[in-house]
């Protein structure tokens, strides 16, 4: 098959897609399209540059075809890739429950500091959901709250470190951000996810991890955690 043919069935399923989404009844100009489909699908406001770009080459494609055989524009091999991935992104977008579920490490409200801190020496981890003792979510402990537990206890001269061993309950009431997380349903995609994300900290609320629960309750199982390192390594 030839690189032009790939790349118009690929627009082509783009352009249905995108329909879809808005649920375009008759006929709509794929700019148009586009207006419409990236207010409701972060995966097309993603992309937006590209598939405009799309839009002029599949234009130059079909008005300047001399024959159903020769066509003055043929793409390049890496733009038909590109569009034949856009295309799949958009139609079978990765959820979050998909690609993120796991078992998550979890406190504690009554363990001590040295428990947390052993856990994170071992483990690597940096944020750590909290429950209390009737299973109950209490927040989110990162070693950034650690850090601010330690700069406001510690006294003196010398610097030194308080006889008593705090809990996690003591460390949550450091946190700069009290609200560092959010709860988010495994049908999620990992590109709404992302855009939570975006969105804290445009808003000068950075969330250090997203919770993942069956349909975004706190009071359901938790089934796995997204950070903002996972985020980075979305494509």
């Amino acid at each position: 098959m030839k690189n032009s043919d790939r790349f118009l069935t690929a627009f082509n399923r783009i352009d249905h897609t995108m329909r879809d989404i808005v649920d375009a009844k008759g006929f709509m100009a794929f700019y148009r399209l586009i207006d419409q489909a990236k207010n409701k699908s972060p995966l097309v406001r993603k992309y937006e540059d590209d598939l405009r770009s799309f839009a002029d080459l599949r234009n130059a494609i079909v008005h300047n075809r001399t024959s159903m055989e020769y066509v003055i524009a043929e793409p390049h091999t890496e733009i038909v890739e590109k569009i034949e991935h856009i295309d799949e992104a958009i139609a079978k977008p990765k959820l979050v429950g998909q690609l993120y579920r796991k078992r998550v490490y979890t406190l504690q409200t009554t363990d001590s500091l040295q428990h947390a801190l052993k856990v994170i020496r071992k483990k690597k981890y940096t944020q750590f959901p909290v429950y209390d003792e009737r299973k109950r979510f209490q927040g989110l402990v990162t070693t950034v709250g650690i850090t601010n537990w330690l700069a406001t206890t510690i006294t003196g001269a010398k610097l030194q470190v308080p006889n008593h061993m705090p809990i996690v309950k003591d460390i949550l009431q450091h946190e700069k951000n009290k609200k560092n997380y959010q709860f988010i349903s495994r049908f999620l995609t990992i590109y709404e996810a992302e855009e939570i994300f975006k969105l804290g900290v445009e808003r000068g609320r950075r969330f250090e991890a997203l919770l993942i629960t069956e349909h975004g309750r706190p009071h359901q199982k938790l089934i796995g955690i997204v950070t903002p390192i996972d985020i980075m390594k979305v494509d």
